[in-house]
C-alpha cells in the first residue's frame, strides 16, 4: 500500500482557513438555536459524555461505541448553515477548486474503479444516483467507466450549478425531498461519500432512501469510523471531529445495527483508508499514548506503510466503506 499524504488532498493552509471560517459560522448559526436530545443513532442506547468541542457535546455509546453529538441543534439550523454560511461557500468554491485534481487522482479514480467492480459483481445495469455529488468529480470518473445513467442529488446551489455545467442530470434537493418520480425506473445503485457523518437523523435518511428503492437496489457509502485509530488517538483534537459538520461516527459494528433496523441487509463493510498514520503524524503533539508517540517519532516511511496497511485490513481505519442492499 502506498501511503497517501494528508497534504496532497487537504493542503494545510486551505484546510485551516476552512476550519477557521467554520468556527466563526458555528457561533453565527448555532449559538442560540433550539436543541433536541437524542439516543445513540445506531442502537438507541444512552450515551456517556466524551468531550465538548466548539459548543457541541459529543457522547459515546457504551453498547456499540458510536460517537455522536447530543444534544443537537434542530435540523433547520443545519439547512441554513449548509446553504448560506461563508464556510460552506468556501468549501464549495475555494477548497474544491484548489484540491480537485489531486483528489481526482488520489481518491476519486480509485473509488470509481472500486464501485465499478462492486457493480460488476452484481451483474446488473444500474443507474447510479450520487447523493451529495459535490463537485461532480466522482461522477466524471464513473462516466469514463460505464454507459449507464448517472444522476446527481445535490442541494447546494453552488455545487449543483457546477455539476450541471459538466452536463450531468442534477436533482437540486435534499434527499428527504426527492420523490420516486424524480428517478429512473431501472435498478439503482445509490452512492454517497463522506455524507453519512453529516446527517441530522441517519435513520430518517435511511427510511427515506428505502422508500425510493426496490428490492435488490444497492446503497454504497463511505463515512468516518469513530473506532478508527487516528480518531481514537487524537479524540477531541482530531480535525475529523469537526462540528457542525460531523455529528455521527459509526463503526463497522454499529453501522450494521443501524442498517438492519431500517430495512437493509449489510453485504460488506471495510476500512480501506490510507490516511490514518499520516494524520496522526501531522498531529502528533496531541497524542498521549506512549507507543504511538514513539512510533511516529522514530518510524520510517516504509514502516508507516506497513502499519497503515494493517490498520486498513484489520477494520480500524477511520475511513469506512459500506455496501448494503434493500431487502
Amino acid at each position: 500500500m502506498k501511503l497517501v499524504k494528508e497534504e496532497e488532498i487537504r493542503p494545510k493552509n486551505i484546510f485551516d482557513e476552512y476550519l477557521r471560517l467554520t468556527e466563526q459560522d458555528t457561533k453565527t448559526y448555532f449559538s442560540s438555536v433550539e436543541t433536541t436530545n437524542c439516543l445513540c443513532p445506531a442502537c438507541s442506547s444512552k450515551g456517556e459524555f466524551a468531550f465538548l468541542k466548539q459548543g457541541f457535546s459529543y457522547e459515546v455509546c457504551d453498547q456499540c461505541e458510536t460517537l455522536f453529538v447530543n444534544p443537537r441543534p434542530i435540523v433547520e439550523a443545519f439547512n441554513r448553515y449548509y446553504t448560506e454560511s461563508p464556510s460552506s461557500k468556501f468549501w464549495a468554491s475555494t477548497f474544491y477548486k484548489e484540491t480537485a485534481e489531486a483528489r481526482r487522482e488520489k481518491l476519486w479514480k480509485p473509488k470509481a474503479n472500486l464501485i465499478k467492480n462492486i457493480l460488476d459483481k452484481h451483474g446488473k445495469g444500474y443507474a447510479i444516483i450520487d447523493i451529495g455529488g459535490g463537485y461532480g468529480i466522482f461522477a466524471e470518473e464513473m462516466r469514463k467507466l460505464i454507459i449507464d445513467d448517472i444522476i446527481i442529488i445535490e442541494p447546494g446551489p453552488n455545487l449543483a450549478e457546477v455539476c450541471r455545467n459538466k452536463k450531468f442530470t442534477v436533482i437540486q434537493k435534499f434527499l428527504e425531498e426527492v420523490s420516486v418520480e424524480d428517478l429512473p425506473s431501472k435498478n439503482k445503485a445509490f452512492v454517497s461519500f463522506e455524507l453519512f457523518e453529516h446527517l441530522h437523523d441517519p435513520s430518517l435518511f435511511l427510511q427515506k432512501l428505502e422508500q425510493l428503492m426496490v428490492s435488490g437496489d444497492l446503497f454504497i457509502f463511505t463515512t468516518l469510523s469513530g473506532t478508527g485509530v487516528d480518531i481514537q488517538s487524537l479524540w477531541e483534537n482530531s480535525k475529523s471531529v469537526s462540528p457542525p459538520h460531523h455529528l455521527n461516527f459509526f463503526n463497522p459494528k454499529s453501522v450494521k445495527m443501524l442498517l438492519e433496523r431500517n430495512g437493509f441487509a449489510l453485504e460488506s463493510v471495510t476500512t480501506p483508508g490510507k490516511l490514518d498514520i499520516d494524520i496522526m503524524l501531522n498531529s502528533q503533539q496531541y497524542i498521549k499514548d506512549r507507543f504511538w508517540k514513539t512510533f511516529l517519532k522514530f518510524s520510517s516511511e516504509a514502516e508507516r506503510n506497513i502499519w497503515q496497511e494493517f490498520i486498513s485490513k484489520s477494520g480500524f481505519s477511520s475511513h469506512m466503506m459500506v455496501v448494503a442492499r434493500k431487502n
